[in-house]
């Protein structure tokens, strides 16, 4: 570690060392947050809260987290469940506003980000903090997550970041952890991957995933079976939505939280939802990143194909760009900035008539749409069949339409043509 004094803080809501005196640490018990724990302690002579929220990370035993960050000296260590409310406030959310990054992102770490840091926020205060420490590195957009929020919901606590400023590679941050007595999984090896889940979807970076010509390898893959290795015969599941969002899985009402898992399972089951993607970081940078988004990749698909039923052509057009708007402010760790919450006035005016059943065909990797039923589908039966009676289309109507259609189109070519000699 680094023998040299802190850096002078360049921000308004960065903490003066000299003032640190608690600390709430967003802590998920991995080598990072760990190291984190005892050297705040070390460095800042500060007690340490520490805070571990649960998104429906996979395999995570929270009491021996827990015990991990009381054993390494935090004065209390906190578990916040909240499962629900990230299913309910944030996935929804981005379900009606079929929420994608870049044509590939869903965004489940930055969904899940802000409801952390309102929630390092709101223990803050309750624990008597006045600082909040997080774990994010200065080359990605979570730490713009994590401060955003909290220098705009709470002015008067400040933030620290280790990670962004001490001098450690993570040879130092496990010979560190050996010194201070600090458990490291796996013994000595370094984890291969850098991970982050929750109930929406799993990312993985590093290794070979930074080498643009290296091709998956399988060993990253530990959410989503390989395509190849799915089942041989495919599977319909029936999605049925209520008002833009998803209610339940072949005719079975479900809860969010469970409707996602089991989604995400099924999903995952039939090799669906791996993405490799090409991302442009809001700090500049352009990144490749695996991920494993089962739930993601059937839900989006199934709520998009019935929003294009109910709405009109014009809606479908117009909403596209609110889409990828709300996306960008998600992404960009604005979930507070104001057009966020106007956009989803809007998007809940449209999920107004967002109510009916798609069924999708999960095959080895693939989902595809192959039933719709809404009561408020734009949809008419008889022209579809060229039927002569019952529809509110007269094919005789057609010629006259034609001809006003591209009057203007046609009136420019030939002046266009005429110009041209």
């Amino acid at each position: 570690m680094s023998d040299q004094g802190f850096a002078p803080p360049t921000a308004s809501y960065e903490a003066d060392p000299e003032q640190v005196r608690r600390v709430l640490l967003l802590y998920s018990g991995g080598l990072d947050t760990s190291v984190m724990l005892k050297w705040i302690q070390e460095r800042y002579g500060a007690e340490v809260v520490a805070l571990s929220v649960n998104l429906g990370q996979p395999g995570e035993d929270w009491e021996v987290v827990r015990g991990k960050a009381i054993d390494l000296g935090a004065v209390d260590c906190r578990v916040v469940d909240a499962r629900e409310e990230f299913a309910r406030e944030y996935v929804l959310r981005a379900i009606r506003a079929n929420a994608l990054y870049g044509g590939g992102y869903p965004l489940f770490t930055a969904l899940g980000r802000p409801l952390i840091a309102q929630l390092a926020v709101e223990h803050a205060r309750e624990t008597g903090c006045d600082t909040i420490a997080h774990g994010c590195t200065g080359k990605g957009n979570d730490q713009v997550r994590i401060e955003a929020t909290v220098a705009t919901l709470a002015p008067e606590l400040k933030v620290i970041a280790p990670v962004r400023s001490w001098a450690m590679g993570r040879d130092e941050e496990i010979a560190y952890a050996r010194e201070h007595g600090i458990p490291v999984k796996g013994g000595t090896e370094v984890a291969p991957y850098s991970i982050d889940d929750n109930l929406w979807g799993r990312s993985s970076e590093g290794r070979w995933i930074e080498e643009l010509d290296h091709p998956p390898e399988d060993d990253v893959f530990s959410l989503v079976t390989r395509p190849e290795e799915a089942p041989d015969e495919p599977e319909v599941l029936r999605v049925g939505f209520e008002r833009g969002v998803p209610v339940a899985l072949d005719g079975e009402r479900l809860e969010p939280v469970e409707l996602l898992r089991r989604c995400a399972e099924i999903g995952a089951r039939h090799g669906v939802g791996i993405v490799d993607h090409i991302e442009d970081r809001i700090v500049g940078l352009k990144v490749r990143d695996i991920y494993e988004v089962p739930a993601a990749a059937v839900l989006l698909p199934a709520h998009a194909e019935l929003e294009r039923l109910v709405c009109t052509i014009h809606q479908n057009q117009f909403k596209g760009a609110l889409d990828r708007q709300w996306a960008y402010l998600v992404y960009a760790g604005l979930w507070w900035e104001p057009l966020r919450e106007d956009l989803d006035a809007y998007m809940e005016h449209v999920s107004e008539q967002v109510t009916g059943t798609i069924g999708l065909k999960l095959f080895k990797g693939g989902v595809r749409v192959v039933t719709r039923d809404s009561p408020n589908a734009i949809y008419d039966q008889a022209l579809a069949s060229f039927a002569e009676s019952g529809g509110l289309f007269s094919q005789a109507a057609s010629p006259g339409f034609i001809e006003l259609w591209s009057l203007q189109s046609r009136m420019a070519h030939r002046l266009r043509q005429a110009r041209r000699g």
